[in-house]
């Protein structure tokens, strides 16, 4: 019991250092870039060492991974944790405002998740998992909307990151292009309906 506790208590430790070498790792990737976290620096924030991080992750790209993991779970979370009209064309147009909302609030995370900004990271499986469940997620209200066709699911893909790019890209605080989401899900609508 008492081997059973101190397994419990350093496993528990052992999570919060995970989720504080996190938090720091997208403080340093706003501030320098994805590319530019120096393990070093995270060291220093997390008052470890820079060998000691290694008991954390193996490499630099298992960092990343464990930031494209989490990233990807707070999209799942926030996508299921949203009330649906009972319309299909609001619902999919609640949906894309959602996602972009949440893909503009942080551009490090938006990058981990949806550019190769990071040379040599590939996701692994299990983090690649978690993404793979965000997008059978998005293709109920999706299909619910009657956009099946692989060509008009791409296209919703590109619309929605293209409108999320210009405006990380152009007015990181602003909406010029972020307004325009319910006026390019009609525009796919009416493509959708036309084929």
């Amino acid at each position: 019991m008492i081997t059973q506790l101190k397994g419990d208590r350093r496993r528990n430790r052992h999570a919060a250092k995970t989720e504080a070498i996190l938090a720091a790792a997208w403080e340093l990737a706003r501030e320098q870039g994805l590319a530019g976290i120096s393990l070093r620096a995270l060291a220093a924030r997390v008052d470890l060492s820079q060998p000691s991080l290694y008991s954390y992750f193996a490499s630099k790209n298992q960092l990343y991974d464990l930031m494209f993991a989490q990233g990807n779970r707070q999209l799942l979370e926030r996508l299921e944790a949203i009330e649906l009209p009972g319309d299909p064309h609001d619902a999919l147009k609640k949906v894309s405002r959602e996602l972009v909302t949440f893909f503009t609030e942080d551009w490090a995370r938006y990058q981990i998740m949806n550019q190769r900004t990071v040379p040599g990271f590939e996701p692994s499986e299990e983090s690649y998992d978690i993404a793979r469940r965000v997008f059978d997620w998005l293709l109920a209200p999706l299909h619910l909307a009657g956009v099946a066709a692989e060509a008009h699911i791409d296209l919703f893909v590109a619309l929605l990151a293209g409108l999320s790019e210009a405006q990380l890209a152009n007015e990181p605080t602003g909406d010029r292009w972020t307004r325009h989401v319910e006026l390019a899900i009609d525009m796919l609508l009416r493509e959708v309906q036309r084929s």
